[in-house]
């Protein structure tokens, strides 16, 4: 077993890639040892802490306009506050694997709205379950203020039923779509009635007197349910362990699903009654997650992309503001998640603008240098929009930023060569053009920077 490459994958897929000198103390490791310390290393739960202060319990409920740009300009400051502390959280942090689920959960249990405050408490309720317990999570993602807010169910009354809540909790958290019906979404919309958070101290509150205390058929069960109840009953359909197994299965090993690994990975998931530790470490320990096939072919997502990058080079930012405007720029803004289906992923990561910005971003970081931050645009975000034609003007923008060239340099062995050295950096196998364009470099910040501005140190 080629034990360098393997842990270098595993750590690729479960953290954020590894640096040379990790490399150079865990390549003798065994894959069980290598599993094994990456859980380690993640058993702490550093919550985010940033945000202190929760706007909408302070202010005026009837501001004036004066008061309506102040408490605007405040939300700004919180949510580029709270985007920073997680993207230096994801840059230091040594429970990788942790931080890594974090961000897969994020996008599972995709939430955007106004309140950063809110945002940051979402965020460490996935964090604190991220290896955990699957059904808990979702309990206590369902409860929050954040996800109550975003898919209306503070409006989900006794006689006037909102769905939406409902629906996404089946078709997106959960089940999936195929395995529930229209009445099905109708009956649970029922239960979950008097879900909701108390305005004045943001806290999640049931309300016995909106609630629907009825009789409801669900999934072909009928009993007087409440919202605990309904998805009692979706836990215990195992359509539910393979929904997520597959999802799972896309972010960690392969796009392309296979049936065959996806059922043994929710015959874990539904046996353990949805532990996502014994999960995980299964996917780990096999050998089909080592095949040629499953290394270096998924597109990183750009905040796994910079974040990479952060952790390789050991980069710190003289303008903060700079990484907000990366993850514009390359289409995914943390806490901003497009819709409540979040970010596709995959190859719709890479589109022919973004594909670009990801090949200038290394040299323009690690050079100091300049880039064009038009990039990708939300076409329903007119801020962002009109942002996008100012930047145009003056399409040109600074970056400050400082990679500890010393520090990274100095793990690399004094005769490692630069095929070597791309070998490390690049998770797909070396082809022709890429070695034709090293061996063309002369020193070696420069092969270096060469190497992470190819279309393959997209790949992870």
């Amino acid at each position: 077993m080629n034990n360098a490459r393997y842990i270098k994958h595993l750590y690729a897929r479960a953290g954020f890639g590894i640096r040379f000198e990790d490399l150079h103390d865990h390549e003798n490791w065994s894959i069980k040892k290598a599993v094994r310390k990456l859980f380690k290393a993640s058993e702490e739960i550093k919550p985010l802490t940033i945000l202190t202060e929760n706007i909408d319990l302070h202010n005026n409920p009837h501001p004036t306009d004066e008061e309506k740009i102040r408490i605007q300009e405040d939300r700004n400051t919180q949510e580029k506050a709270l985007n920073l502390a997680w993207m230096t959280q994801l840059s230091i942090t040594d429970a990788q694997l942790r931080e890594k689920m974090t961000l897969f959960w994020h996008n599972h249990f995709a939430c955007n709205i106004g309140n950063a405050y809110y945002e940051q408490q979402l965020n460490n309720i996935q964090r604190s379950n991220a290896l955990g317990n699957f059904k808990t999570m979702l309990l206590q993602v369902s409860q929050t203020p954040a996800m109550l807010q975003f898919l209306n169910n503070q409006q989900n009354q006794k006689g006037h039923p909102n769905e939406n809540f409902a629906r996404e909790v089946m078709e997106l958290f959960s089940i999936g779509r195929g395995n529930y019906t229209e009445q099905d979404v109708k009956e649970s919309a029922r239960s979950f009635t008097g879900w909701s958070y108390d305005g004045k101290t943001g806290e999640y509150a049931f309300r016995p007197k909106v609630h629907d205390d009825g009789s409801k058929t669900f999934m072909g069960k009928t009993g007087n349910f409440c919202g605990e109840d309904i998805i009692d009953i979706i836990f215990s359909n195992r359509q539910t362990a393979v929904f997520i197994s597959t999802k799972l299965y896309r972010y960690l090993v392969n796009e392309v699903p296979d049936t065959s690994h996806i059922n043994q990975m929710a015959d874990v998931f539904y046996q353990s009654n949805y532990e996502i530790k014994p999960l995980l470490e299964f996917v780990f320990l096999s050998d089909w997650f080592y095949d040629d096939k499953n290394i270096g072919n998924l597109v990183k997502s750009p905040v796994d992309f910079l974040t990479g990058l952060n952790r390789q080079f050991y980069i710190t930012y003289q303008n903060p503001d700079v990484l907000m405007q990366f993850q514009r720029a390359l289409g995914q803004l943390l806490f901003r998640p497009p819709n409540v289906a979040g970010w596709p992923g995959g190859r719709n990561w890479i589109d022919s603008s973004s594909l670009m910005y990801r090949m200038k971003m290394p040299s323009i970081i690690l050079n100091a240098g300049y880039i064009d931050f038009t990039g990708k645009a939300d076409p329903g975000d007119e801020a962002y929009l009109a942002a996008v034609r100012k930047q145009q003007l003056n399409v040109i923008k600074r970056v400050q930023a400082q990679p500890n060239w010393d520090k990274f340099l100095k793990e690399i062995p004094a005769d490692t060569s630069k095929i070597q050295i791309a070998e490390f950096m690049l998770e797909p196998k070396l082809n022709k053009g890429v070695t034709d364009e090293i061996n063309e470099t002369a020193d070696m910040k420069t092969t270096i920077i060469q190497i992470v501005s190819t279309p393959e140190y997209q790949l992870c």
